[in-house]
């Protein structure tokens, strides 16, 4: 069983049967196993649509394209759509997700495929000058504000590159 999640599928299963069989409502179904009600909202979405497999839980995290990404959270920010049928129509595994991509859209910072490995900046920042900032921020600002770009060619924190220029 995956580290993200106390339930197997059966257990799963057997606590979706409870609601169907009208043993209590989504609330109090989610209060009692102390499970977030969207969770349970979220299994049975995935169990309606897609079948038991749908509730095993993932050994990998999925990929998306950077298409797909920018795809779904224009649609969510065209206000066509809510989160939630956002997240459905193109199959992403969560709301949180979607949530990130629009940040980081709405961020001005690019949305990319996602990786195959994971990709790091340096995360812990190291001393610099006023006229090594400067430099740093005059590079950020040529290559089109990629802030990881900077921060990988100078060895510093993304977030250094970032106060930087904002």
């Amino acid at each position: 069983m995956s580290r993200r999640t106390k339930y197997t599928t059966e257990e799963k299963y057997e606590i979706l049967n409870e609601y169907d069989n009208g043993i209590g409502t989504m609330n109090e179904i989610a209060s009692k196993y102390k499970i977030n009600r969207v969770t349970l909202y979220n299994w049975r979405y995935n169990y309606s649509k897609y079948g038991i497999d749908r509730l095993k839980e993932s050994e990998t995290f999925k990929r998306y394209s950077k298409e797909l990404k920018e795809l779904a959270v224009k649609d969510y920010l065209s206000g066509k759509f809510s989160q939630r049928e956002v997240v459905n129509k193109y199959e992403i595994s969560n709301i949180s997700v979607l949530q990130r991509w629009t940040n980081k859209y709405n961020g001005h910072r690019e949305i990319k495929a996602t990786p195959k490995g994971m990709s790091q900046s340096m995360t812990n920042g190291r001393v610099t000058s006023l006229k090594e900032r400067i430099e740093i921020v005059y590079y950020c600002i040529a290559q089109n504000n990629d802030y990881k770009q900077a921060a990988d060619v100078y060895k510093v924190s993304y977030e250094q590159v970032y106060q930087g220029v904002v």
